[in-house]
């Protein structure tokens, strides 16, 4: 008899994508309760996420940061009064993040945790997460609302996975808009 291959595990990923997280260290909280909340995505093996709470001791902090911010495939911007607030978390990691979705090298998704006046923001023009931008804080149920979160970002991460190129991805409402008008 010949040799029989076993099925492939439809599962697994060809590309892991890459998460960012640019948050405040005031709202790591909520960092750590989204994470928890792609967890099925880690487990599937789809996602690797990176933080700064990950630069190991005697590492330089700035070049680690810049070197997973500049390889990222996707960016989460954490947004509340003491994002916007922090100079680095503003000026440089998504001042460097929007740089990179604007070349379709990386896409940037804001997620409203907290209330703030977000519209004038450079993000500003980007569709936010949890849906219609509304605060993850403000939401009744806040496990909905990380679904909700989870959800847009899994929509995005299989369409990354899929191959589409990232310039011709956009956010629309809670659904994502696709080359010549497919949806996911």
């Amino acid at each position: 008899m010949g040799h029989i291959e076993p099925p492939k595990n439809e599962l697994q990923p060809q590309k892991q994508v890459t998460l960012f997280y640019s948050y405040s260290h005031r709202d790591e909280r909520f960092r750590d309760s989204l994470a928890k909340h792609l967890a099925l995505l880690k487990r599937q093996g789809l996602i690797k996420e990176w933080y700064d709470r990950q630069i190991g001791a005697g590492d330089e902090w700035r070049e680690s940061i810049d070197e997973h911010l500049e390889s990222a495939d996707i960016i989460l911007l954490l947004v509340s009064a003491d994002f916007i607030a922090s100079d680095y978390c503003f000026d440089k990691e998504m001042g460097r993040a929007l740089e990179r979705h604007d070349e379709g090298e990386a896409l940037v998704i804001p997620i409203i945790v907290r209330p703030v006046n977000w519209s004038g923001a450079p993000f500003g023009r980007l569709q936010a997460l949890p849906k219609n931008g509304k605060p993850v804080t403000v939401w009744d149920n806040r496990d909905l609302a990380w679904v909700d979160v989870a959800e847009g970002i899994s929509k995005m991460v299989n369409a990354i996975v899929r191959g589409l190129p990232i310039s011709n991805r956009a956010v629309s409402g809670s659904s994502f808009l696709l080359p010549l008008g497919r949806q996911l």
